[in-house]
């Protein structure tokens, strides 16, 4: 099956190098096109909602620039008890956040959005998984904050990391704690048919071009 498209025909609305990787992984060929969207004139409610809010948001944006084109948003946060951990500011704030991890089971969500303006689509939900912390002690804390992987990470970890040391187990999806829940954004790829399937060898994914960032 083969499709023919102006390009960009899939984009990914995101600078994170951690969803860039997922889809990469994936096998799937897109464009990297980051928004400017505001995430601070969002306010705050249940985190599931909240992320939903924005995946939709960002997805939005870059879909009124390129209407003919699928778009992808995400946008994901850490919880726990009632409270939404961001990307720790300080090495005082990382300790914090990681103190508060500790031993403890927290929720990480990701809200996606696929959406595409001139055939009127948007696909939209979120996505929950539990991550069980193993104790950490003072040391561990201190070392990992020295590695400086925490700054630019929800919740002052990465489980794709060296953050994957903190992490005793999880519940859920793993790519979901990275930064995308890639089972379901296939799963609407091909519903939409935005991916085909070949039969020859097995099921594959039909190649849309190459990756580009811009």
């Amino acid at each position: 099956m083969e499709y023919h498209h102006e390009k960009p025909y899939l984009i990914l609305a995101s600078q994170s190098p951690r969803r860039k990787y997922l889809l990469e992984q994936a096998g799937l060929s897109f464009t990297v096109i980051p928004g400017s969207f505001d995430e601070d004139s969002v306010k705050l409610t249940q985190p599931e909602e909240y992320v939903k809010i924005l995946a939709r948001a960002k997805a939005g944006e870059i879909s009124e620039l390129y209407p003919d084109s699928w778009v992808i948003g995400a946008d994901t946060i850490v919880s726990i008890a009632g409270m939404i951990l961001g990307k720790p500011a300080s090495p005082e704030q990382a300790g914090e956040m990681l103190r508060k991890l500790s031993g403890q089971t927290h929720q990480v969500f990701t809200g996606y959005a696929v959406c595409c303006k001139s055939g009127g689509k948007m696909i939209s939900d979120a996505v929950r998984t539990d991550v069980h912390f193993k104790k950490l002690s003072e040391a561990e804390i201190a070392w990992y904050i020295q590695s400086k992987e925490p700054f630019d990470k929800a919740g002052a970890y990465a489980i794709q990391g060296l953050g994957t040391f903190l992490v005793r187990s999880i519940s859920g999806s793993y790519t979901n704690v990275v930064g995308l829940p890639v089972c379901e954004i296939i799963e609407i790829l091909i519903r939409e048919k935005i991916l085909g399937l070949r039969k020859e060898g097995g099921a594959v994914y039909e190649p849309l071009g190459g990756n580009t960032e811009i």
